[in-house]
């Protein structure tokens, strides 16, 4: 976990305004001013007293729209270390399986209780973080098990629950997303994903449906397209070079499956990212 507080001011530009992503959730509380945040399909005006989440490894920038000063605070979690034997029940709530969790943003706008408790973690957290005080661990655990247990009590839409099935087996579910994260640029095997869930293959063809949601061969298509996405808007290579990077060596299909999961094709994405770019 990482916390940190930004100041900008007067006519200053953020350092978060050309896009960017990582691996962790993130979460930014806005202090003072106004501070805009973009992901690819949303756009947020957060003012003093905002906050929002970012899903993990999901494309987004900022700017600060005011001349005034802007401050804000940002706190970067990865969860799973926040789960302890007690906890790990909801774990499958938080992996991102379906979409990320910028979709809990509603609850901020909603539910202003809600925001205000939110503000008050991740300021307690940088402070916890920062002061250092005799058994500022035990704290910010402590805060982030609070953080997590707001989400599941005011997700009234119940997106945190549509994230897997209720009975899902976690550390089978945990394992599976390991094994596809770390092997997205190679050949994935279902024959091998089976072994990992200790399951014949026939069998864990209809279990991670099931769980999941979408064929396992979907799932490990959407993971390398949302990649692809993420090294187009950041990177300077071509489609094919990409395309190879994400495990994908047939162009045809690349451009296939990237049109299936955006509806355009990959140039038209960059495009609408470059088209959203006039507007900063």
């Amino acid at each position: 976990m990482k916390v940190w507080r930004f100041t900008v001011s007067g006519e200053e530009r953020t350092s978060s305004d050309i896009w960017h992503y990582h691996k962790e959730v993130e979460f930014i509380l806005v202090e003072q001013g106004i501070h805009e945040i973009q992901t690819p399909n949303h756009t947020y005006v957060l003012q003093a007293g905002d906050v929002m989440v970012i899903g993990s490894s999901q494309l987004h920038r900022g700017r600060k729209l005011s001349d005034k000063d802007l401050s804000y605070i940002v706190l970067h979690i990865d969860f799973q270390p926040y789960f302890d034997p007690a906890m790990m029940m909801y774990y499958r709530h938080f992996l991102e399986i379906l979409h990320p969790l910028e979709t809990l943003n509603y609850i901020f706008q909603e539910n202003e209780a809600v925001r205000n408790g939110m503000a008050k973690i991740i300021s307690d957290t940088h402070d916890e973080v920062w002061d250092k005080r005799k058994g500022y661990e035990i704290a910010v655990s402590m805060h982030i098990k609070h953080l997590l247990l707001l989400l599941l009590r005011h997700d009234t839409r119940e997106m945190l629950t549509s994230q897997a099935h209720v009975d899902a087996d976690v550390d089978v579910i945990r394992a599976l997303i390991t094994y596809v994260d770390d092997h997205l640029t190679e050949k994935i095997d279902m024959v091998v994903a089976s072994q990992i869930a200790g399951m014949s293959y026939s069998y864990f063809s209809k279990y991670f449906k099931k769980k999941m949601g979408s064929s396992f061969t979907d799932y490990v298509n959407q993971k390398r397209i949302s990649k692809a996405e993420r090294l187009l808007v950041t990177e300077n290579r071509s489609v094919n070079e990409i395309a190879e990077s994400v495990g994908i060596e047939n162009m045809a299909h690349f451009y296939e499956l990237f049109k299936r999961f955006n509806g355009c094709t990959p140039k038209q994405y960059l495009r609408k990212m470059h088209g959203m770019d006039d507007s900063l």
